[in-house]
């Protein structure tokens, strides 16, 4: 299959193709997703074939207007309408109970379907074109980094897709924020660019998914992607050290010093140039958790284009969105964290 790279212009390319059943990797503001039609259920399945992705790893739906969510949802609590005025179009993934005509391809079975307004404007306009819901989990093989660039999903997915539409790279640089809003209380199932903080301000109370700070076993149901296997991950190992960006430093030099094989790290601009013969990429600042967020993908990708046999990351605090980047860094190190003081 010879893959198209699409540009802006070529909308109605994108969404004829979808309407035919075919996959179209998209631009959001988030990384880039591998969209089909969310009705077409075959269509679906050849999403998970083209990322070679678990078929019980369900998949977010991808809205342009607000009426499709009666489409999709059984019922939309009170809660729901509250973080849609707020947040949406965004970041955020809401999961609800689901309507009984979406496939069971697209939630794994489950009574619930994850529902997302994203932000971008090409991805909105790919959805309207289409006139249909789209699935779309990220566009890259599963189990690797995420793709943030046009580029980043040729590389992985070429040959595979009919067709990547550039939009450009995407703002946040990790995926949603997914809540559950199916139970009592609130759920959060994985952090992103809606923090926890912000979601608190709306909600009151949110519960936090044991899955966000720790591994979960493989035969657990899960509600949303991203919450088992090993996800955002190199080839090679990777380590990843939470503490100060001093502490981290200075772990990481002196645990480089006694690897064998070719050491990467990636680590905060203030730590650039401190690690001896390891290969150092900087992924932003210490003190600007956002731009951790937008680079880290990207820099686990370098990583990867560096041949290292070995990989240690400075890990941020639990903070803001520092939340977000910490869960993505210990999901890529299957959860090999090292814990400073």
């Amino acid at each position: 299959m010879n893959t198209k790279l699409l540009t802006t212009e070529d909308i109605a390319e994108a969404a004829a193709i979808l309407q035919r059943g075919g996959l179209v990797a998209i631009p959001t503001e988030t990384v880039y997703g591998l969209a089909a039609d969310a009705f077409n259920s075959q269509a679906v399945a050849s999403i998970f074939a083209a990322k070679g992705r678990p078929q019980d790893n369900p998949l977010i739906v991808h809205i342009s207007d607000l009426s499709q969510l009666a489409d999709l949802a059984e019922t939309v609590p009170p809660a729901a309408m509250l973080l849609a005025e707020r947040f949406w179009p965004g970041p955020l993934t809401m999961v609800l109970p689901r309507k009984a005509s979406v496939s069971d391809t697209v939630t794994a079975g489950l009574d619930s379907v994850a529902i997302r307004f994203p932000a971008h404007p090409v991805a909105r306009a790919v959805i309207a074109a289409a006139q249909t819901p789209l699935a779309a989990p990220s566009a890259n093989l599963s189990g690797s980094p995420s793709p943030t660039t046009a580029q980043h999903v040729m590389n992985d997915l070429a040959g595979r897709i009919e067709a990547v539409l550039d939009g450009g790279a995407s703002d946040v640089g990790l995926e949603s924020t997914v809540l559950a809003l199916t139970g009592e209380k609130p759920v959060l199932l994985r952090p992103g660019g809606v923090t926890y903080e912000q979601l608190t301000e709306v909600l009151g109370e949110v519960i936090i998914d044991k899955a966000v700070r720790q591994q979960i076993d493989d035969t657990e149901r899960v509600s949303s992607p991203g919450m088992k296997y090993r996800h955002y991950a190199p080839k090679a190992p990777v380590q990843a050290i939470c503490g100060s960006g001093d502490a981290t430093a200075a772990y990481i030099r002196s645990a480089a010093a006694q690897t064998e094989g070719r050491v990467c790290v990636i680590c905060y601009d203030e730590a650039v140039g401190t690690f001896g013969e390891a290969e150092c990429i900087a992924y932003g600042s210490e003190a600007d958790p956002a731009a951790l967020a937008h680079n880290l993908f990207d820099a686990l990708r370098r990583a990867d284009e560096a041949d290292a046999d070995r990989i240690f990351v400075q890990c941020p605090s639990d903070d803001g969105i520092g939340l977000a980047v910490a869960n993505r860094i210990k999901k890529a190190a299957g959860f090999d964290v090292v814990m400073l003081g």
